[in-house]
């Protein structure tokens, strides 16, 4: 199966068109990617630098006309976008192959396309250091960007095609369990335990919540895991919070000496690894939030991070 693209270029009632498909050679699999309003297949391309990018290019005049050219290329690019400032793009990987030379400076344009043409390319050792990402206020996406310059550089032909990148990893060669205890003074104090600090995105979360003191007339508790992305930095510093899910773990009043189960399947949710200041533009965070909520309505909170990784298939 290849995945590719069209571009219909539209003119006087007529268009080219343009396709991009990668070889299955450097694909992983599909899967399918939210952006925005719209959900797109993109390919999985192979995430080490051994695996050539490779594919062809497929340009097809439409019936009658002819593209006068000169030259044409394919690139391949890495780039952060901040939807705040969507007129600056942080580039990271660029590579560039030309398809069709061009001519030398001072002369004509030196072809014409007048029927179908096969363009094939191979990108090598491409860095690849980030996963892609979409997220609320910031992008990171790969993609090849075709390009042929007609004789007038306003009407130059170009398409774009995305693909996706996993960064998978080794198990962490550390994974101490959290162990913490909070409590508010003389009224409340409890104990609560996580198995582990790191865990892949389809792992099982499992703790427990131990109570030592409770004067404080509990309702029930909830437990939620949410995701925090940071992009930009001072005046431009955004935080956006996300709920990923939240369920009660207990219902009534607890006494000293109880302990209450926590055991949660990441599997079911939308998840990233960790990023850590990728390319100092942005970073996506996970914490697991206790909230206990009294008869009054009041809510204590406790939140702890916990870090995410990809493990290999």
């Amino acid at each position: 199966m290849n995945i590719s693209n069209l571009l219909g270029y539209v003119g006087v009632g007529w268009a080219h068109s343009i396709e991009i498909s990668l070889n299955e050679s450097c694909v992983v699999k599909y899967i399918d990617v939210r952006h925005e309003n719209t959900v797109e297949k993109l390919a999985v391309v192979h995430h080490t630098k051994e695996v050539p990018i490779s594919g062809k290019v497929i340009v097809r005049p439409y019936p009658g006309k002819k593209i006068e050219h000169n030259g044409a290329k394919i690139e391949l690019i890495g780039q952060i976008e901040m939807f705040y400032d969507r007129g600056n793009h942080f580039e990271f990987t660029s590579q560039v192959q030309e398809l069709i030379p061009p001519a030398p400076v001072g002369t004509q344009p030196n072809g014409e396309i007048l029927d179908q043409v096969i363009l094939p390319f191979e990108f090598v050792n491409v860095e690849k250091p980030y996963e892609s990402y979409n997220g609320v206020n910031v992008r990171l996406r790969y993609f090849l960007r075709f390009t042929i310059q007609t004789r007038k550089a306003l009407t130059n032909l170009s398409k774009e095609m995305d693909f996706w990148v996993f960064n998978f990893q080794n198990e962490p060669e550390t994974n101490n369990s959290i162990k913490m205890e909070v409590g508010i003074e003389e009224n409340l104090h409890i104990e609560f335990e996580y198995d582990r600090s790191k865990y892949h995105l389809r792992d099982v979360i499992v703790g427990r919540i131990y109570f030592l003191l409770v004067k404080i007339k509990i309702k029930y508790m909830e437990i939620s895991l949410i995701k925090r992305e940071t992009t930009g930095s001072g005046p431009n510093l955004y935080n956006e919070n996300e709920t990923l899910t939240k369920f009660e773990i207990m219902d009534g009043a607890p006494v000293r000496g109880e302990s209450i189960p926590i055991r949660l399947f990441l599997s079911p949710f939308d998840l990233t690894p960790t990023y850590r200041s990728i390319h100092n533009k942005f970073s996506v965070k996970y914490y697991l939030n206790l909230i206990l909520i009294d008869e009054d309505e009041k809510r204590y909170f406790k939140q702890q991070e916990i870090t995410l990784w990809r493990k290999k298939p």
